[in-house]
């Protein structure tokens, strides 16, 4: 990039003043042995801070009759996001080792079975919900097993996983239907509609409910899963209904935290929307009754409360599969 030109002012009708000639404009030089110098307009907003002379860009080339034009695409952020990337997986192999390698690894698989499995069977028509529940299971059997082992531990995790999977997924579809939602709340459910004829939007809709929950119920179930496993190894002796009533008073301090959790990640995600709406000072319930909105409301909701119900269920399995109880000490000498 050679210069950056002067960002286009926001004008408010009826202010008058001039608009100026040329504005959100950048020059650029191609990176190939032409060295072709190129002027492209840039989205409104991008020169002010988050562009340098020297960044590198992608463009597009239009051919033209006089010529090739090119157009603006974005900045190539390919060197920093594969600094992170590797960054992270440096920290994970240090602290965690083999397990937390094990773990990108389910996660890859993970992106396969998302990439490879479930957006073509959405975008042929397929149903939401029966995809979903396909691929989520299949995710969490390769995640959870491969970053935890193959062992009763795991296999109550992943029980208490699917049970969650189903719980909010029979909620979702209820909600879903209950609350009219059309699944076309933002716009690239719009831009989809043009594209992906064949798309059932509100299946879309109940499986994105489903695949928001994944995450989150694998790290409650098999924490629960494995505070049952370390309590029996710190007391043998102590009764399964005891176990399981310990495995709750922690399961509950989890369920806390990790609501708060959900929800400020979605807030975060939707900061941008929420500035939006306290500019317009809508009254909060027809706030809440923006499709955008109930959207993300109902898939907060439909995780959380499966989330919930996962904690005693897993717990129970835990407590009635881990090894039974020892004699006391007493016991052993009277013996």
């Amino acid at each position: 990039m050679l210069s950056i030109g002067e960002p286009c002012p926001v004008v408010t009708p009826g202010t008058g003043g001039d608009y100026p000639e040329s504005c959100d404009a950048v020059t650029v030089r191609l990176l190939d042995d032409s060295g072709t110098e190129s002027t492209v307009t840039v989205p409104p907003g991008t020169v002010t801070g988050s562009l340098d002379v020297g960044d590198r860009a992608m463009l597009a080339a239009i051919p033209q009759e006089g010529g090739t034009q090119y157009a603006w695409v974005g900045v190539d952020r390919a060197q920093p996001i594969a600094v992170m990337a590797g960054a992270f997986v440096l920290i994970v192999g240090v602290i965690a080792r083999w397990r937390g390698l094990l773990a990108l690894l389910g996660l890859v698989l993970a992106g396969g079975v998302v990439g490879l499995f479930m957006l073509p069977a959405l975008l042929t028509g397929e149903s939401g919900l029966a995809v979903a529940l396909v691929g989520s299971s299949a995710i969490m059997f390769m995640v959870l097993y491969l970053a935890h082992g193959v062992s009763v531990r795991t296999s109550t995790a992943l029980a208490g996983t699917l049970f969650g999977l189903l719980v909010t997924a029979g909620l979702g579809l209820v909600a879903i239907d209950a609350a009219r939602l059309t699944g076309l709340g933002d716009e690239s459910a719009l831009q989809l509609r043009l594209h992906a004829t064949e798309l059932d939007f509100r299946g879309l809709l109940t499986c994105a409910v489903i695949v928001a929950g994944l995450g989150v119920l694998n790290d409650v179930t098999i924490t629960q899963s494995s505070a049952v496993w370390e309590l029996r190894d710190a007391a043998p002796e102590m009764s399964r209904a005891r176990i399981f009533a310990s495995g709750m008073r922690i399961g509950r301090d989890h369920i806390a935290s990790t609501i708060y959790t959900i929800v400020f990640a979605y807030a975060g995600t939707a900061l941008a929307a929420l500035l939006l709406i306290a500019l317009y000072d809508r009254p909060l319930l027809d706030v809440l009754s923006d499709e955008i909105i109930s959207e993300e409301i109902i898939r907060t909701l439909a995780s959380a409360i499966g989330l919930v119900l996962a904690v005693p269920v897993t717990t129970a399995i835990a407590a009635a599969t881990v090894a039974p109880a020892l004699p006391a000490a007493e016991e052993l000498a009277a013996g």
